[in-house]
């Protein structure tokens, strides 16, 4: 059965419903390591997320900077994920932009309806949930805002929230600082695979067609949050994703066989390798799989910005400095468009017959 307005999960949150509805329960399968996050987020022994401190990845002083760039290519080649601190952008800046998606979120939601987007048309900026789009009708427990953010010349501006008053001025000034701040790190991660400086920039569309999409995250008080997830297991499909919380725990990552749960470090921006620089890296870097999980107690919001190729212009390979007689080419030549029904047509492979 199709619906035509989907019910949001704030709105079944807020019923007082003990139990959530069965699309929301995730199979058996996915249910590993599901305990309570916030004893899970303490948790001392075992594997932690790399801390990457980017003060000197500018530094005069060649030693000092070739140091920080070591240490940033060794965490996204071992783990592909990495709180970042000392990356540039300004507390107070931050701080602004998470005021101002958690006060459109703490809008009534008829409010937020003004803004809905209409998945079935093909317009997927705006206020959403998910829709059951796969075999098994899984549903996750978020609702979310999305849209693109960088280059100014391509956003949509009909979209943006009118509340706050103040949403378009920080989340534009958040986009341009954080483009900076991608620069900085593919240039680091161009140098680590022995190119030159500008060469991943350049493959993935450089200033004029890299595209920085924004999803701000909404995930609702869970009555059963050891049975949802708040966005189920993937990677990333961008070259590089940049995140920020309201410090409230739920990110895990697939880590040497079992699920890590992240630490929420202060004043850090959470960066994931995506598809694209794993496969123009030929694997070297890694896309790490990961989850989003949710709790009773607390709201979670987090803001992700995915950096993105052009869908069509540029033909995702690894590059031929990745390729040698011993380290084979590990992925075919595909589009970023391609990649991505690739993905989704695995995955529906996959629910179909898990064999695959």
């Amino acid at each position: 059965m199709v619906t035509t307005v989907a019910s949001r999960v704030e709105s079944l949150s807020s019923s007082g419903i003990q139990a959530i509805p069965k699309e929301y329960v995730r199979p058996e399968e996915e249910l590993t390591g599901m305990g309570n996050v916030f004893e899970e987020e303490k948790k001392e022994e075992g594997p932690q997320v790399p801390t990457i401190d980017l003060r000197d990845i500018d530094s005069e002083d060649q030693e000092v900077r070739d140091k920080c760039r070591e240490e940033l290519k060794k965490a996204a080649m071992e783990w592909g994920v990495m709180h970042l601190v000392n990356h540039g952008i300004s507390d107070d800046l931050i701080d602004r932009v998470k005021k101002a998606g958690a006060a459109f979120f703490n809008q009534p939601i008829e409010e937020k309806e003004k803004y809905a987007n209409d998945q079935a048309s093909g317009q997927i900026q705006g206020y959403g949930s998910k829709l059951a789009n796969n075999t098994s009708g899984q549903l996750e427990w978020e609702d979310y805002f999305f849209h693109l953010v960088y280059p100014e010349d391509k956003r949509d501006m009909s979209i943006w929230p009118k509340t706050p008053s103040d949403y378009t001025e920080v989340t534009s000034e958040y986009a341009r600082q954080l483009r900076g701040l991608a620069t900085k790190i593919l240039s680091a991660l161009s140098l680590g695979l022995g190119l030159e400086e500008g060469r991943l920039e350049k493959e993935v569309g450089g200033l004029e067609e890299l595209l920085l999409q924004m999803k701000i995250n909404y995930y609702p008080k869970c009555p059963q949050p050891e049975l949802a997830l708040g966005v189920e297991a993937h990677t990333d499909v961008s070259a590089l994703t940049f995140i920020l919380h309201n410090m409230v725990p739920g990110l895990q990552l697939f880590y040497e066989g079992k699920w890590v749960t992240a630490k929420c470090v202060p004043n850090s921006i959470i960066m994931h390798i995506g598809d694209t620089i794993e496969i123009l890296s030929n694997g070297k870097y890694k896309s790490i799989l990961h989850r989003g999980k949710v709790n009773k107690e607390k709201v979670r919001i987090s803001w992700a910005v995915f950096c993105e190729p052009p869908k069509e212009k540029i033909i995702l390979k690894p590059l031929p400095e990745t390729v040698t007689e011993t380290e084979p080419s590990q992925f075919p030549p595909r589009t970023f468009q391609q990649h991505i029904h690739y993905k989704l047509f695995k995955k529906t492979q996959t629910l179909e017959d898990p064999t695959k």
